[in-house]
């Protein structure tokens, strides 16, 4: 095959349209065909030094892509944080405004058993503390008026006179029967 070109001033120029369409795609394909063998042994030529550019190129736009997939994981994880603190604040409000609501139903509830006692007469916690410390009072007044009365009594037992041996006869028959 040669690789000249024909000259289209060397046709015949009563040509049939359908012809010469027919001649322009043989052309082109001609020339398709001669630029892939040239590629081809472009390629075999610079076959090594092409292969060492795109390694590098790849090494390159790897490097990028990991750089901005890094980029990207940060900021999805500083996302990440600031969501989580902004759940955490919510969790935190919603405790306490919890806590305060039980509070205050715990404080109602005391309340209102608190009146049922004391409509059905029960002491309160202060009364029945009142009533502690006067059975405390009663106690030592108790124990002080014993004291008193225990030297009085010593003094009748020494003063008594010595029981006779009939007496005691007559005690201890009581006892046995």
């Amino acid at each position: 095959m040669s690789t000249a070109r024909k000259n289209p001033s060397r046709r015949a120029p009563a040509q049939d349209p359908l012809t010469e369409r027919a001649e322009q795609v043989k052309d082109s394909a001609q020339h398709i065909w001669l630029a892939g063998l040239g590629a081809f042994a472009k390629a075999q030529a610079e076959g090594a030094k092409v292969f060492e550019s795109l390694v590098t190129e790849g090494q390159q736009l790897q490097s990028k892509t990991q750089a901005a997939a890094q980029a990207r994981l940060d900021a999805l994880s500083q996302a990440t944080e600031q969501v989580t603190e902004q759940v955490a604040d919510i969790a935190n409000e919603f405790t306490d405004k919890a806590s305060g609501q039980w509070n205050k139903l715990e404080n109602l509830f005391e309340h209102r058993v608190a009146t049922a006692l004391m409509n059905l007469g029960m002491p309160s916690a202060p009364d029945i503390v009142a009533l502690q410390a006067r059975i405390q009072a009663l106690e030592e007044h108790i124990a002080h008026m014993h004291a008193l009365a225990s030297p009085a009594k010593t003094r009748a037992k020494t003063t008594r006179a010595a029981p006779s041996p009939k007496a005691k006869n007559a005690t201890a028959r009581a006892r046995k029967t």
